[in-house]
């Protein structure tokens, strides 16, 4: 943690006072040093992310003081300087400023495209999510669900599978850590049409074997393989024999669909017929430990760092 000057927008930028963050499993990634499609974090320079927050100052027609905006950016800091083209207004009559950070944005996008254009998910499937109490899969099996699909979820507490089915209405959730396999079976005892996937390694292992002829694996991430190898999965032949489809996917791709995204979802909430759960976590100085949360299953939906203190708004 540093204080340094907040300096003065130039031309074309604004300066915004950013009140939420976002962390995300993807950072992991960018702590190492390869190639991919973000670049890495550089050791001594600030770490970028999600935010949302006001304009204080600005430079740019575009962007009058006290609006609102989202941007990638601006997070782990406490007030941010960008170019227009990387602030993006954001209406808080549609929803609160950190429903942009999950629900309608990235984590919201990323299930929305995930199912719909990448598993071509169909009504009166069955889906099976990994890591269902995250931003993502908290969304994966509610979509599934108002679409009219059959979802299955897996989680790392009894009681996190228990809020999935009494409050989120999926149709069967379980606890990982008591056999992946069997209680897949148990739950779809016909097999699964589209396996969502967040974790990779053994719960890619038990999907591969619950997936109809013709399934599709959605691989959205492997949460359990970002830090270390495991020898999962060892049926990838089962690939060829049931022509299963697995297709990897970026978020990133798939922007020309926020406006679809942003309407169906926002509508959503506002009718209750989709819930998002938020963990807010209060400093600036507690986001590291947020992260490294992430990892641990310890939060339930959406992790947001409150960056300043709730209700601060424009003056």
């Amino acid at each position: 943690m540093v204080e340094t000057t907040i300096g003065e927008p130039g031309p074309g930028q604004a300066l915004v006072r950013i009140t939420d963050m976002s962390v995300d499993p993807y950072m992991r990634g960018r702590m190492n040093d390869a190639r991919s499609y973000v670049p890495p974090f550089r050791v001594g320079e600030v770490m970028s992310g999600g935010a949302v927050g006001f304009v204080v100052e600005s430079k740019d027609a575009s962007l009058p003081v006290g609006t609102w905006v989202s941007s990638n950016e601006l997070a782990w800091r406490d007030y941010g300087i960008a170019d227009a083209k990387f602030l993006q207004p954001i209406d808080l009559a549609m929803a609160h400023a950190s429903r942009y950070l999950g629900a309608l944005g990235m984590p919201g996008l990323t299930a929305f495209a995930g199912l719909f254009d990448i598993g071509k998910f169909k009504e009166g499937e069955t889906v099976f999510v990994s890591s269902a109490g995250g931003a993502v899969g908290t969304m994966v099996g509610q979509l599934a669900k108002l679409h009219g699909g059959k979802v299955i979820g897996s989680v790392g507490t009894p009681e996190k599978a228990a809020y999935l089915r009494d409050e989120l209405g999926f149709d069967a959730a379980f606890d990982y850590h008591d056999g992946i396999g069997k209680q897949l079976r148990a739950a779809a005892p016909d097999g699964i049409d589209v396996y969502f996937d967040n974790v990779g390694g053994e719960q890619l292992q038990a999907a591969i074997g619950a997936l109809k002829t013709y399934g599709r694996i959605v691989a959205c991430g492997m949460i359990s393989q970002y830090s270390e190898q495991s020898g999962a999965p060892t049926n990838l032949t089962q690939i060829v024999g049931k022509r299963l489809r697995m297709q990897g996917f970026i978020v990133f791709d798939h922007n020309d669909r926020m406006p679809a995204f942003r309407q169906e979802i926002a509508a959503a909430l506002r009718e209750g017929k989709l819930k998002y759960p938020e963990t807010f976590i209060d400093g600036l100085e507690n986001a590291p430990q947020a992260l490294l949360d992430l990892f641990g299953g310890h939060h339930l939906g959406k992790v947001i760092v409150r960056v300043a203190p709730e209700g601060t708004k424009p003056a």
